[in-house]
């Protein structure tokens, strides 16, 4: 029985590798998943998250966190959404790889100096959504959201980001201080940076019209195979 159980979970698991849409929902919630860990780690959540967790109970920040950030994210990938249906898919993934791209270089050029001080909070599950929310509202983080909640299905652009903050909120709560004194912000925010411009890259080819990318192709083929010759 053990057998002709693990042959059907085999089974499902290839279907579902191989169906387009399972493909590109797992592929837009990861990619909005790490997209958005790598912004937020150093950021000012995850060090209100650590600064309320010096003289709190973890565990109502957390939730607290998760939940600003559940209601953040789907606002986010709502108006994404609805700008997404309203323009073509090009203007959208030229917008997109635009804003990624100054993201990236805000991120690149980050100072420990510019940061604003992080003020504690005296509260604990209210505090903390309260607090979030109000610190991430049209942060750069919710704007991301908002680009691939138009360029990719909403509702996998909200699981990963989610996931991807609650996260990036866990590590804070628990671990955040011990991360930081061994890994510089600065570090942090330029792989982050890092992260942002190779999307700006993948969304500005998905801008380019189709033809222009097949004659793009055929131009640059004679140079491959020159090269990998």
């Amino acid at each position: 029985m053990a057998c002709a159980l693990i042959a059907e979970a085999s089974a499902w698991l290839h279907q579902g590798l191989s169906d387009p849409t399972l493909t590109r929902w797992w592929g837009a919630s990861a990619t909005a998943f790490a997209l958005v860990a790598a912004a937020e780690f150093g950021d000012k959540s995850q060090l209100v998250c650590m600064a309320l967790a010096t003289r709190h109970r973890h565990w109502p920040i957390f939730w607290g966190a998760l939940l600003a950030f559940a209601v953040l994210n789907g606002m986010a990938v709502g108006f994404g959404a609805a700008v997404g249906a309203w323009l073509p898919e090009p203007a959208v993934a030229a917008a997109v790889a635009v804003l990624f791209t100054a993201f990236g270089i805000r991120a690149l050029a980050f100072r420990d100096a510019e940061d604003a001080a992080v003020r504690d909070g005296h509260g604990l599950f209210v505090t903390t959504f309260s607090t979030i929310f109000l610190a991430e509202f049209g942060d750069k983080t919710q704007l991301a959201v908002a680009g691939l909640g138009a360029a990719e299905p909403p509702a996998p652009v909200w699981l990963g980001a989610t996931l991807a903050l609650g996260l990036t909120s866990a590590v804070g709560i628990w671990a955040g201080r011990t991360l930081l004194q061994k890994v510089p912000r600065r570090l942090l925010h330029r792989a982050g940076g890092l992260v942002f411009l190779g999307f700006a890259v993948v969304a500005a080819v998905r801008a380019v019209p189709p033809e222009w990318r097949e004659r793009m192709g055929d131009w640059l083929e004679p140079w491959i195979t020159q090269l990998a010759g």
